[in-house]
């Protein structure tokens, strides 16, 4: 009798551990109490056996039925409720909602099917130029947006420098050494792609430890939805100077830009295996094992001289293989990698080519592409997908009609048989949630969408109501800078002047954009207005505010285009008094864009340099990730590579602070140089360099807080910029 008391106490001490185990068991129901508190009483969840990814929508007395086969098909059911019924839209720039205490019933049971299983997200840049400074709190909200939005496999590098870290101990490096190897948070991706070592670095000890509890955590939760992570495998990247330290036969390191390469191991080496081994067995043990791993040796650029690739193909997958005989080896599409003959004596169902630019540079097979391979990619599955942004440039930009038909010529295609997915591989991300959006939808419509119906219901969605003015606005966006031409190679958005280095002759900011005049700026400046007309009725409506001052950013942008024309044929024509006062109405541009971007954190550099020195545990680590976050912004790197490299501003942003210290202040050098030459002054050559360093190196403050309210600064910036009021 005493002992059943004894258990009766117990069990009823442990009652409220055991419901609240079960509460939390069901990750529907975590993300829902995280959209709005209370939010999972309102839903009923059923979890349906099916071969096929679904999700149906249901109605049961007052609640909410979505059934899936999985609970990623769940939640994509989910967010598909909130859309499409409660006019309720999720966004990275917004992922807490208030739900009606009564939600909008089904009217009729809905359902949604896909035979495009593999739904894949992230670049390696995305890590770096988005990411390189998140914490848990952010990383929880963008895993509850990949499960919303149908993601089951996304790619997960943070930590990997931890499993390089152990493992090149292991091969007798020192902690120097290895810090020589291993880049700095904000320049992780390329020495993953294989492109560089150390740079931004040498890494405190606290940042391993942090990424190693960090990666855990993300991993935790992504594999309690049942979202297959992507894990870095071991590629044949070795230290630069593995050769003279190791004895290892590896090819001679070449450089990527301005910076040396690690070497890669041949394949041929007996000790290929032997590394390879080692590094999935910490890998394993820090991190689990992963049912995807994605390599890409000889990333842009890199040299297969003397390099059998056959065998390279061969001794990856194998090692791969050993560590798991069910895993697949995910490869970018991207220039001439993966290389043919690297890939086409691997088994079918072994590898998953991701088409990275698939709306630009298609590589899939029936395509007219510079980057075109009239075999596709030699029988091997594949995922059609969408680049859309280079070096985390603010701008808005996308093919929005040629991705839906696109992405339809691909199913359709003798290569649809190979087609098993879509991917979201932008360089970076929080941008264009419009693009996001369609992509991620295209996989559950069971044929071609109608742009202009989707996205007059895309904005009734985001906004919570339909308003004409802002169905208007959409409609001319979609058929203007959101109408990129189809053939257009351009590296993501129509670049902002403000951004560039000064010249008479200035166009684009970054090296390598390829972009060019496709569309009208008054169309955009209309659009703004029209957004602007309908802000009374949407006041305090989040999604719309940020959308807003999107819009009237880019409006700003696009009249300082037409002005800097003003300014370059006045230096043509010799007339310093226009060109004094183009000058001085350009620079006020650059002021006025500062100001309205201040309204939203989003887009302000405190937000950025915040997250960066938030992570850091002394001043002296506070002030090594500042330095990161302010100079992959800026130059990228040092004189050579943001100069001879061409880097500098690659990564550039439109961002409060940004613009009124680093951006206005080189226009205004130029300006001014400009003035006294035309004035019949000699003047020495501008060094761009030396007045941009300065900026990466200091630490002055800058808040993350918005100051003044979105609608009353961009009525007031779109009068003055816009209209010259």
């Amino acid at each position: 009798m005493k002992q059943k008391i004894l258990f009766a106490v117990f069990f009823l001490m442990a009652l409220p551990a055991i419901v609240s185990s079960a509460y939390a068991a069901s990750p529907i129901e975590g993300l829902l109490e995280r959209i709005d508190k209370g939010a999972s009483k309102k839903f009923i969840i059923e979890t349906v056996k099916s071969s096929t990814d679904f999700f149906e929508l249901d109605q049961k007395d007052d609640k909410v039925v979505v059934r899936g086969n999985n609970y990623v098909s769940i939640a994509t059911g989910v967010n598909w409720y909130l859309k499409y019924h409660a006019h309720i839209h999720l966004s990275w720039n917004g992922m807490k909602a208030k739900l009606p205490a009564k939600l909008p019933a089904v009217p009729h049971k809905e359902r949604h099917e896909t035979g495009m299983n593999l739904r894949y997200d992230f670049n390696y840049c995305t890590f770096s130029y988005t990411m390189a400074f998140w914490d848990w709190e952010r990383w929880e909200q963008e895993i509850d947006w990949l499960a919303l939005h149908g993601i089951n496999m996304p790619l997960a590098l943070v930590g990997a420098d931890v499993v390089w870290y152990n493992v090149l101990q292991k091969l007798g490096y020192s902690k120097e050494e290895v810090n020589n190897f291993v880049a700095g948070p904000a320049f992780q991706a390329w020495w993953l792609m294989n492109n560089l070592e150390g740079w931004g670095g040498p890494n405190p000890d606290n940042w391993y430890k942090q990424q190693e509890v960090l990666q855990k955590k993300i991993l935790k939760r992504m594999r309690e939805y049942g979202i297959e992570p992507v894990l870095p495998g071991y590629s044949g990247m070795v230290p630069d100077n593995a050769k003279k330290k190791l004895g290892l036969n590896v090819t001679d390191p070449d450089n990527w830009g301005s910076y040396r390469r690690p070497a890669f191991l041949q394949p041929t080496d007996p000790r290929f295996t032997e590394i390879a081994d080692i590094y999935y067995k910490e890998l394993n043990r820090l991190y689990g094992k992963a049912n995807y791993y994605c390599m890409d040796p000889f990333h842009e650029g890199g040299s297969v001289k003397g390099v059998d690739l056959d065998a390279t193909g061969q001794a990856i997958m194998k090692a791969m293989k050993r560590n798991n005989p069910q895993a697949a080896w995910v490869v970018q599409a991207w220039g001439a990698n993966p290389r043919h003959d690297m890939i086409k004596n691997l088994n079918r169902g072994d590898l998953i080519v991701l088409d990275l630019f698939s709306e630009s540079c298609p590589q899939w097979g029936e395509t007219e592409s510079k980057w075109h391979r009239p075999d596709g990619f030699d029988g091997h599955d594949w995922i059609f997908c969408m680049l859309l942004n280079f070096g985390g440039n603010v701008g808005l930009h996308g093919k929005m009609q040629h991705l839906i038909n696109a992405f339809e010529k691909a199913r359709a295609s003798r290569f649809g048989e190979t087609l098993r997915g879509v991917g979201l591989t932008m360089e970076g991300s929080e941008n264009n949630p419009v693009m996001f959006e369609l992509l991620c939808e295209l996989p559950w419509h069971n044929g071609p969408i109608d742009k202009d119906e989707w996205l007059k219901n895309y904005a009734t969605a985001r906004y919570g109501k339909a308003h004409p003015a802002v169905e208007e606005a959409w409609l001319i966006l979609s058929n203007s800078i959101y109408n990129c031409p189809v053939a257009s190679t351009q590296q993501g958005t129509h670049e902002s002047i403000f951004c560039a280095r000064p010249s008479k002759n200035a166009y684009q900011a970054s090296s390598w954009s390829e972009m060019s005049d496709y569309y009208n700026p008054q169309d955009v400046i209309r659009a703004a207005g029209l957004f602007l007309s309908a802000a009374e009725e949407f006041r305090g409506n989040n999604n719309y505010e940020y959308d807003l001052i999107d819009i009237v950013r880019q409006a700003v942008a696009e009249k300082g285009r037409l002005v800097h024309t003003v300014m370059k044929e006045a230096i043509q024509a010799g007339e310093a008094q226009l060109f004094d006062a183009a000058g001085q109405r350009f620079l006020r541009l650059i002021l006025l864009q500062d100001e309205l971007l201040g309204t939203r954190k989003e887009f302000r550099v405190g937000e950025w340099i915040g997250k960066a020195r938030k992570l850091g545990k002394t001043g002296q680590e506070k002030d090594l990730y500042e330095w990161n976050a302010r100079t992959q912004i800026t130059t990228w790197g040092d004189r050579a590579a943001a100069n001879n490299g061409g880097l500098h501003d690659y990564a550039h942003r439109e961002w409060n602070g940004l613009l009124r210290d680093f951006y206005h202040k080189r226009w205004q050098v130029w300006v001014e140089h400009t003035s006294q030459e035309l004035r019949g002054t000699s003047r020495p050559a501008i060094d761009w360099y030396a007045i941009e360093e300065p900026w990466t190196k200091a630490t002055n403050p800058y808040s993350s807080l918005p100051e003044g309210n979105s609608i009353d600064v961009a009525r007031r910036v779109y009068d003055e910029a816009v209209r010259g009021n």
